[in-house]
């Protein structure tokens, strides 16, 4: 998985490169055809942004989070974009294995 992480009115530091590589690394876990990954953080007054697009085989799939922290805007970005995989691998084993009984 290729990860690409850039930051708009904040400088992305080797530690918080770290922080998102940990958090995201996780993500293969549950779907395994993650080719590749951008996350954006930017700041905007108080409020600290992440999102994410991850290109994954049949489609991408988006998500946002923001908070005051940015290190918690990143732990919420991770778990919205763990269930939407969860959510995309169940469509997918569904479809494959549907048996058509008469």
């Amino acid at each position: 998985m290729e990860l690409n992480v850039s930051g708009h009115h904040v400088e992305v530091t080797d530690s918080l490169r770290n922080y998102i590589g940990t958090k995201l690394e996780r993500l293969e876990r549950h779907f395994d055809k993650i080719t590749n990954m951008s996350v954006i953080l930017s700041v905007e007054k108080q409020r600290q942004k992440a999102e994410s697009t991850i290109h994954v085989s049949g489609g991408e799939i988006y998500a946002d989070a923001e908070h005051d922290d940015l290190y918690a805007a990143i732990d919420l970005l991770a778990d919205k974009l763990d269930r939407q995989l969860i959510k995309k691998k169940e469509k997918t084993k569904g479809h494959k294995h549907r048996v058509d009984v008469r």
